[in-house]
């Protein structure tokens, strides 16, 4: 018999990675709970601020607004959403996503399956100016 427990993660426990831009919070992960298919968190983005673009090769990526009015881009089509709006953006399709609205915006994300190697999982098409040599968010390995 398999004994399951939940493990929670709060916003707060996990420290920001602005390394590609707004406030990126890798909360569940091979590195936070032990997952095994995929990782996910939050990403806050303040009026102006984006994420650069960037493409998971192994991965797709679920994209889901909470607050706020984001723009993603991917590839070449750029798709707006709101509170209550999801997009998928398919595995090695590059993608950025752009806060051009007035209010800070939250949105939850989601990738799956997992890289083979964590560091396989995200290449950098673009990089934020003065911030390329910061560490990237941490999804594998130890706490």
């Amino acid at each position: 018999m398999t004994t399951t427990s939940a493990t929670k993660v709060s916003w707060s426990d996990v420290q920001p990675n602005r390394r590609r831009g707004g406030d990126v919070r890798i909360m569940l992960s091979p590195k936070t709970v032990k997952s095994t298919t995929g990782f996910g968190g939050m990403l806050t983005l303040e009026p102006g601020e984006f994420v650069c673009e960037h493409i998971h090769p192994y991965s797709e990526e679920s994209i889901y607004v909470v607050s706020g009015q984001i723009t993603m881009r991917i590839d070449t089509e750029y798709v707006d959403l709101g509170p209550g709006e999801a997009c998928l953006v398919p595995i090695n399709v590059k993608h950025r996503v752009e806060n051009r609205g007035q209010e800070p915006a939250q949105v939850i994300f989601h990738l799956c399956p997992l890289a083979p190697r964590p560091e396989l999982g995200h290449i950098d098409t673009e990089f934020l100016p003065g911030r390329e040599n910061e560490p990237a968010p941490q999804v594998g390995g130890h706490l």
